[in-house]
């Protein structure tokens, strides 16, 4: 029995070998999202010269704005692209 409940064998007669190889491709994606959003913002909102151990409010309001616009755009041009891939 797994610690999910159910037993081994009937989860592995499950697993979609292309299941899994979706997940790889959307965790990477998520990763790269994340990696892009960290550098873009940490070069706007961070100076190069460190002060302070904490985050002033400044930057945190800097961070919070460019984490919310770069979701924001990144949302928008997917939208946008599965739009014209539907149209196409």
């Amino acid at each position: 029995m797994s610690f999910f409940g159910g037993n081994m064998q009937s989860q592995q007669q499950t697993i979609n070998p292309q299941n899994i190889a979706l997940a790889e491709q959307e965790l990477e994606m998520v990763t790269d999202l994340f990696n892009r959003i960290t550098e873009s913002c940490h070069k706007k909102c961070i100076s190069k010269e460190y002060t302070q151990g904490e985050l002033n409010q400044g930057e945190a309001v800097c961070i919070d704005r460019c984490v919310a616009k770069f979701l924001d755009v990144n949302s928008k041009v997917g939208e946008k692209m599965q739009q014209m891939g539907g149209s196409a």
